[in-house]
């Protein structure tokens, strides 16, 4: 009989496997010898199995950010069963066969399919990795959680991660106007941007944009030259700069203002999350201004959810020769925008009654409706 190598550790379980292995005749079948080893399968499949959901997220804070980190931004089945039993219980549900309320069978089971993504085995790292980083994570009830937020109803982010003076977020409405425009935007349009930006600094309130180029990244300078407060919602993890082109702009409003996202840390950017963060812009502002955009803008979009929501909603009307001037001025002829010229017509929009809850009942918790500039081709964003 073949005795083992020291090298073998001194474990009873795998010295009688060795042994028994090197006793077995040559032409010992397959299947015989994969049942000698199923002792020290098991062995080890026990060692390494990893906590459930329910073990690494105990509180509604840990399973919100768990849930940042697995399921898309505005996720409809998540939002309903978050708004239904909470954070927590949505992450039992997504790992057990209880059936889950308000749910068919066929739905629970695409959505439990969120929580078989690769990677999940590593949630744990991600969490301890996000706290050490030292950004902020809010949740519904939080001091500085915006309440404008609820509007959104069962659309509303499951959580936000911030990157800087978070105690913005904890202003009245009214102190928040939302510029945004095109990318690729022109002189004039640039211009026009930071004007406004630069008197509604000046009127100590906060300007809320996107960070993108073109005429959102023009109302965060602007902001930031006049001494003003800006906030930045990103599409992407708060540690990432994203465009590349603005690391050094996205700092500064880190520095001294804010930086918001509702996806964790590390995430990239994506069509869909171009999309949700739209509602964000247009719920957490009184006003919401598009400067210029072309048909296709994700400008439209934010423009759009602002009046779903009953926020008031702007327009700078440009020359009709420029295709950056097609979406403001689609907003002017359908009536769902104001047309501005100034910040005097700025300042009298914002003036106006915000829609209250009662006014946006009929969107919340229901996805936004298609325009006819989305259904038609993809989003420019």
């Amino acid at each position: 009989m073949y005795e083992c190598p020291r090298a073998v550790p001194e474990d009873p379980q795998m010295r009688r496997t060795c042994l028994v292995f090197h006793s077995t005749p040559v032409l010992a079948r397959t299947e015989d010898l994969a049942a000698l080893g199923a002792p020290l399968r098991q062995e080890s499949e026990r060692n390494t199995t990893m906590p459930s959901l329910s073990e690494i997220a105990r509180d509604e804070r840990t399973a919100r950010m768990v849930l940042s980190m697995l399921v898309e931004p505005e996720d409809a089945v998540t939002g309903r069963l978050l708004a239904t039993v909470g954070s927590v219980e949505t992450l039992r549900l997504a790992e057990s066969d209880i059936r889950a309320p308000r749910l068919s069978d066929v739905d629970a089971q695409v959505w439990r399919g969120h929580f078989a993504a690769p990677g999940i085995d590593s949630l744990g790292e991600r969490l301890l990795q996000a706290r050490r980083t030292g950004l902020g994570v809010l949740i519904p009830g939080d001091d500085e959680w915006p309440r404008s937020l609820g509007d959104l109803g069962e659309r509303a982010p499951y959580v936000l991660w911030t990157r800087g003076a978070s105690s913005f977020l904890a202003r009245p409405l009214a102190d928040f106007v939302t510029l945004t425009g095109a990318r690729a935007s022109t002189s004039y349009g640039e211009h026009v941007a930071g004007t406004l930006a630069s008197d509604l600094a000046t009127a100590k309130r906060i300007v809320v944009a996107g960070g993108a180029y073109g005429i959102e990244g023009a109302a965060h300078r602007a902001a930031l030259a006049s001494g003003g407060d800006t906030i930045a919602i990103l599409a992407n993890g708060v540690d990432r700069a994203y465009p590349a082109g603005h690391s050094e702009l996205l700092g500064r409003v880190a520095d001294v203002g804010l930086l918001v996202s509702e996806v964790a840390p590390g995430a990239t950017p994506t069509r869909h999350r171009f999309l949700a963060r739209a509602r964000l812009m247009a719920a957490l502002s009184a006003a919401t201004v598009v400067v210029e955009a072309g048909a296709r803008s994700g400008s439209m979009k934010v423009a759009h959810e602002a009046h779903q929501l009953g926020r008031a909603v702007g327009a700078v009307p440009g020359p009709v020769t420029s295709a950056t001037s097609v979406g403001p001025h689609r907003l002017l002829h359908s009536g769902e925008a104001q047309l501005v010229a100034d910040s005097t017509d700025l300042k009298q929009m914002i003036g106006q009654p915000v829609g209250s809850r009662a006014s946006v009942a009929a969107v919340r918790s229901q996805p936004a409706r298609s325009t006819s500039w989305e259904a038609r081709s993809d989003v420019e964003m």
